[in-house]
C-alpha cells in the first residue's frame, strides 16, 4: 500500500492538489489528507509514504499501437531470420523499457505467433516487468501484403473471416488488418488499397459477436474510407486522409492513431543509417502529405488515441513519451496530447478503470516534475512509476 502526498493530480478532468492512496493494485482514494488516511485505516494497511510535493501524479501512458518483437533497426524484416527465443528475449527487454518511460499499457498489433499474447500473460503474471500487454495475434492481410512476413494471409471474405476467427480463437484483444500497403514493405504501394471492402466487411464481421475491438492500418485516403464504412475501431497512421476520410471518421467515432513517431524515425535517419532506400522514399513522401492529415483530423475533430508504431527503425519503446511532443507539434494542446495518451487511449481499448487518477481505478500512476497540461515535456524521465500498484520506478 502507498500513499503519495504533497502533490497535484494531472489528468483529462485537469489538475488539483490531492494525496492519492494506492492498495492491491488500486486507486482507493484521492483527495485531500484526511480523506485518504480515512482510506487507508479502512483498509487496515500500513501504507509506504511517497513524497509528491511539487511534483504532478498522472496517470500511466498508453501506447496504442506497437510491435514487442521489434527493436527500432533500420530494416524490419532482418527480424524474421532471428529465433523465437531471440525476439522472447528482445519482447522483455521492450517491455521493460516501456514501463520504465512511465508507459503502463501497451497494444500490440502484429507480432510473430503467440508471441504478444504470451507476453501479456507473462506480464500478468508478474513474470515479466512490464506495462499490460492486449494484442492482436497476427495481422490479416491479402497475400503478399504489407506485412507479408510475419502476418496472416488471407484472400477473399470468407479466407479473411475465418483467419480473423483463428485470432480471436488464441486470445486476440484486437483483431488488426492492413486496408492499404505500407511503409516498410518493399514493393508495397504506401497509399494503395489492399483488403477490398468485402474483406474488411467480413474481418469487422468476425469481431461483432464478442464486441472486440478492430484496427485497420491505412495510410491512403481509399483505404481509409473503405475500413470506416466497414465499421473499423480505429484507422492506423491515417497518412493521406482528406477531408471527407476526416469527417467520415469524425461522424461514426472513429479512432485516428497516428503513429507520428514512426514516420519521424524513417525520415530523420535515412538511408545513411541502413533502412532500405525504398522505405525512405516512401516515408518522405508520407511526411509531405502528414500535415494536411493533422489539419483535416483537426477541423473535423476526430477522435485521436495515442500510439507510436514502436519497434520500427529508430522508434524505441523507451522514447515513446516523445509522440506526445510531436502530437503538439502538429497542433493538439498539451492537455488534449495527455487526453489521447490516456483516457482516449483507454476507451479506444475497451478498459474502463485506467487512464484516470480516480477512485476505483487500476494504479497505473507516473510521479512527474511537470505538470503535463502545461507543458509537454513533462513526460520525461519521470521520477516514479507504478504499474498495476507496484512500484517499478
Amino acid at each position: 500500500m502507498y500513499v503519495l502526498r504533497g502533490g497535484r493530480v494531472a489528468d483529462v478532468d485537469g489538475t488539483r492538489k490531492a494525496d492519492v492512496a494506492v492498495a492491491d493494485g488500486e486507486i482507493v482514494a484521492v483527495g485531500d489528507p484526511e480523506t485518504v488516511d480515512a482510506a487507508v485505516d479502512e483498509a487496515d494497511g500500513e501504507a509506504a509514504t511517497v513524497e509528491a510535493d511539487g511534483k504532478v501524479v498522472a496517470p500511466g501512458l498508453i501506447d496504442a499501437h506497437v510491435h514487442v518483437m521489434m527493436d527500432g533497426r533500420p530494416d524490419v524484416s532482418t527480424a524474421v531470420s532471428d529465433s523465437d527465443y531471440t525476439a522472447s528475449y528482445r519482447t522483455a527487454g521492450n517491455l521493460e523499457a516501456a514501463v520504465e518511460a512511465g508507459v503502463t499499457t501497451v497494444r500490440d498489433l502484429g507480432s510473430r505467433g503467440t508471441l504478444a499474447l504470451d507476453a501479456g500473460e507473462a506480464v500478468a503474471a508478474g513474470d515479466l516487468t512490464g506495462p499490460r500487454v492486449l494484442a492482436c495475434g497476427r495481422n490479416v492481410i491479402m497475400t503478399g501484403g504489407h506485412g507479408n512476413w510475419f502476418g496472416r494471409e488471407a484472400d477473399g471474405p470468407a479466407e479473411v473471416r475465418k483467419a480473423a476467427r483463428e485470432q480471436l480463437k488464441a486470445g486476440a484483444d484486437v483483431l488488426k488488418c492492413m486496408a492499404t500497403g505500407g511503409v516498410l514493405t518493399e514493393g508495397a504501394v504506401t497509399g494503395a488499397p489492399e483488403l477490398t471492402p468485402e474483406e474488411l466487411e467480413a474481418f469487422t464481421d468476425a469481431a461483432a459477436p464478442t464486441n472486440t475491438p478492430t484496427a485497420a492500418h491505412a495510410h491512403g485516403e481509399e483505404g481509409i474510407k473503405n475500413a470506416v464504412e466497414a465499421g473499423i475501431s480505429s484507422v492506423e497512421h491515417g497518412t493521406f486522409m482528406d477531408r471527407e476520410a476526416a469527417e467520415m471518421m469524425a461522424a461514426r467515432g472513429t479512432y485516428w492513431v497516428p503513429t507520428a513517431s514512426a514516420l519521424r524515425g524513417i525520415v530523420e535517419n535515412g538511408v545513411e543509417a541502413g533502412i532500405p532506400e525504398d522505405a525512405v522514399a516512401k516515408a518522405e513522401d508520407a511526411a509531405d502529405r502528414f500535415d494536411d492529415a493533422w489539419d483535416h483530423a483537426l477541423d473535423a475533430d476526430v477522435l485521436i488515441a495515442m500510439g507510436t508504431d514502436a519497434g520500427t527503425p529508430f522508434n524505441f519503446f523507451r522514447d515513446i513519451p516523445r509522440e506526445l511532443e510531436y502530437m503538439v507539434e502538429y497542433g493538439l494542446s498539451p492537455e488534449r496530447a495527455l487526453e489521447a495518451a490516456t483516457a482516449n487511449a483507454a476507451d479506444l481499448l475497451g478498459l474502463d478503470d485506467v487512464g484516470r487518477v480516480a477512485e476505483g481505478c487500476r494504479a497505473d500512476l507516473v510521479v512527474l516534475d511537470g505538470d503535463p497540461t502545461e507543458d509537454v515535456t513533462a513526460w520525461r524521465e519521470p521520477d516514479a512509476v507504478f504499474a498495476r500498484g507496484e512500484r517499478v520506478v
